[in-house]
């Protein structure tokens, strides 16, 4: 029986060249596993390191028992000719060859064309009832890599024209959800990476640090170009216990103030600090439009948001100060979204309360990009709100996420039961406050959002379309 066939290409807006060293330099993998597959490299190339001819990496799909490891080897590599190809050595294929082609298409603009030879295991039966599920399932992959790669390339491309190309940044919180996107995504632009690790550096790429103690190796820092501060105690979880309180509040205020400190010290530092705080910084403010030049509001949030940001702003010298005052972040990888989505997958999902609070939202993508904006725009400085311009109440964002998910979404959870869950505080502040934010200042500087509309976002994000 012949091997079935995909096959999908996409136009580019820089040369081909460019277009296929995005593929080959490190952090490409990372960039273009699908959030919504529970995929996570096993093992294989370590994150400083090329594709090359010959190497082999292995994919955990799925969790738990029911998870699959996918080992593939790059069967051949041609930078002249701008191909390479990968094959499955183990996995859920009987057998997969998998060609990445890059041609000029001129202009400057060059074409990517994903060639794919497959055979699903069982033979006839496999097709027969795997077929139009698994050509759906690539469909799907392959539009969310294609849109992930030409966000990547435009931003790239217009960093470079900025004169931002082959830097070095360090990342506090590299390994949370938006730290490991951004490490990769600078990778694949040709930037180098260095990671602010806790524990014992285990490779050439990390750095020791101890916001407790107030720690850094300073050496590995001189020279930088940027620091991205994303470090800090998760306010998910755990109800906000007087301990659970301090930790976050003590993991935001002692990591900032370690890394400033650490880069006054320095002979050389980076050009630009970009720090991550929290539209918690306004409160609970009802239907008020609220841009960076309203004061900040009142509660837990606040006041710790208030003390972040103070130890961002004591950053001297020549160094340009930016602090992106995060909104909820849409990925269903973690964060609030993966904690909503089973809940609204099962049909039984609902607004919070009334429903009438405001929800500031921003895709992933859009993180990631304003993030890499505030390293090298130099008219980007101070606070910056980092929401969508798409603005939704709790209740438009509910049916919006049913209606994408195909899901009824009829059950609201009332206020009371959040309260007696999470207790008054964290819920009132967590899920109830009421925070209209629009993000002025990223607006004026140009910034573009790919994913400025709610629907469209949890399309992309959820590998709805194709």
């Amino acid at each position: 029986m012949s091997p079935q066939t995909f096959e999908r290409t996409v136009r580019c807006p820089v040369s081909a060249r460019e277009t296929f060293e995005w593929h080959v330099r490190p952090g490409a993998l990372r960039r273009l596993l699908p959030p919504w597959d529970n995929a996570s490299v096993k093992s294989g190339s370590g994150p400083e390191e090329r594709l090359e001819q010959g190497a082999r990496t292995t994919i955990r799909l799925g969790v738990g028992p029911v998870g699959i490891d996918w080992e593939a080897e790059i069967a051949e590599l041609d930078a002249e000719a701008t191909f390479f190809v990968d094959r499955s050595l183990s996995g859920p294929f009987k057998s997969w060859v998998h060609r990445h082609q890059v041609e000029a298409a001129g202009d400057g603009a060059s074409t990517l064309t994903d060639h794919i030879d497959y055979e699903l295991p069982l033979g006839g039966l496999g097709r027969l009832f795997g077929g139009g599920f698994t050509r759906t399932k690539l469909a799907r992959m392959f539009a969310w890599r294609h849109r992930v790669m030409l966000h990547d390339l435009e931003c790239h491309a217009d960093a470079a024209a900025q004169g931002f190309s082959g830097k070095t940044i360090a990342i506090t919180g590299a390994s949370g959800l938006v730290g490991s996107s951004l490490a990769a995504f600078l990778r694949t632009g040709g930037h180098r990476v260095l990671e602010l690790v806790r524990r014992e550096p285990r490779a050439p790429h990390e750095v020791r640090w101890s916001p407790r103690d107030g720690e850094v190796d300073h050496a590995r820092l001189e020279g930088i170009d940027g620091i991205v501060h994303l470090a800090g105690e998760s306010i998910f979880g755990l109800r906000w216990t007087e301990d659970k309180k301090r930790r976050i509040e003590e993991s935001r205020v002692l990591g900032t103030r370690t890394i400033v400190d650490a880069i006054g010290r320095l002979d050389r530092p980076p050009a630009a600090f970009v720090s991550a705080s929290a539209i918690g910084w306004y409160g609970d403010r009802g239907d008020k439009k609220l841009t960076e030049e309203a004061a900040m509001g009142e509660g837990f949030l606040a006041e710790t948001c208030a003390a972040w940001e103070a130890e961002a702003d004591r950053v001297q010298g020549d160094v340009r100060g930016v602090k992106l005052r995060l909104g909820v972040v849409l990925d269903p990888g973690g964060g609030a979204l993966a904690t909503m989505l089973p809940a609204f997958k099962a049909g039984v999902g609902g607004k919070l309360g009334s429903g009438e609070q405001w929800f500031p939202w921003v895709a992933l993508d859009d993180v990631i990009g304003a993030f890499h904006r505030g390293l090298f725009d130099t008219g980007l400085r101070g606070a910056a709100n980092l929401v969508a311009p798409g603005e939704v109440t709790n209740a438009d964002f509910t049916k919006t996420l049913g209606k994408v998910l195909g899901r009824p979404t009829i059950l609201p959870v009332p206020e009371f039961g959040l309260k007696a869950a999470l207790g008054k505080e964290q819920a009132q502040e967590m899920l109830l406050a009421s925070v209209r934010v629009v993000p002025a200042a990223l607006e004026s500087a140009g910034f573009r959002f790919h994913h400025p509309h709610l629907e469209g976002a949890l399309m992309h994000a959820l590998g709805k379309r194709q």
